[in-house]
């Protein structure tokens, strides 16, 4: 087990949220979490990523309670993420957007980097290579020079990722990184999934793509008005009743 959320609760003033929700994502598996909208699907991993305190409950990676912790703690300790909406530097190339995402792997101090020392510009090289490497091996290799501003809306969800993978994660989790693509971008990313998970980096995601969860994720975590109400195997989720009526309205 890689990370364990146990009984995780979130107010927003007299608004719940998340309610008391547990679940685990297992070494190198692609969990997937669904729900209609407003189900607390991003609240949740905005508590995991640290960008939002839990009021209540508690979360373990790799063993270690990391509940509370600010995201920069949450970053270096090995979860990565990408955003529902694109965080990228507009006006910069792809490149400079990876290369910025290495930042916390730095040795060398601002003070080095900022006058340009010997080591500090050897570092920035390296990391430079890195951040290559990293968009080729994504497959954007053709567009590294490109401003991200400019990008096609596929790439720019695959540049979002890229930039995740920068972080060199154990846990790498993706908000909705399939939405707006068409039927080919689709297929190219969940391929890409498969292979980053292939790498050994665990994956969690939220996707509304039906489809693509259950062809993509091998387990499934349902929310519904901030509760968990189910949770299994692609197939044991798409004949769960209450899974059906959460989606569908449908009364039993």
């Amino acid at each position: 087990m890689l990370l364990e959320v146990q009984k995780l609760t979130k107010a927003f003033g007299g608004l719940v949220a998340v309610d008391n929700v547990d679940f685990q994502v297992n070494d190198h598996e692609i969990l997937g979490i669904i729900g209609p909208n407003g189900a607390g699907k991003s609240t949740v991993i905005n508590q995991i990523c640290g960008f939002y305190p839990p009021t209540s409950g508690k979360i373990f990676f790799k063993g270690e309670d990391i509940t509370g912790l600010p995201a920069h703690k949450i970053a270096r300790r090995g979860i990565g993420r990408n955003f529902q909406s694109s965080v990228l530097f507009m006006d910069e190339t792809c490149l400079n957007n990876v290369w910025a995402a290495y930042h916390r792997h730095y040795k060398s101090n601002a003070v080095s980097r900022v006058l340009h020392l010997p080591s500090a510009n050897h570092e920035a090289n390296e990391f430079k290579k890195k951040a290559a490497d990293t968009l080729d091996w994504i497959g954007m290799s053709t567009y590294k020079e490109e401003l991200a501003v400019n990008l096609p809306h596929g790439y720019s969800r695959l540049l979002g990722i890229c930039i995740g993978l920068a972080t060199q994660p154990t846990l790498l989790i993706l908000d909705e990184p399939l939405t707006g693509m068409n039927a080919v971008e689709i297929q190219t990313t969940i391929a890409l999934l498969r292979k980053i998970r292939d790498t050994g980096i665990t994956l969690c995601m939220i996707e509304h793509n039906m489809r693509a969860v259950m062809n993509i994720c091998e387990r499934l975590v349902v929310l519904d008005h901030g509760q968990k109400i189910a949770e299994g195997t692609p197939d044991e989720i798409q004949k769960n009743e209450q899974v059906i009526e959460a989606y569908l309205g449908r009364k039993k």
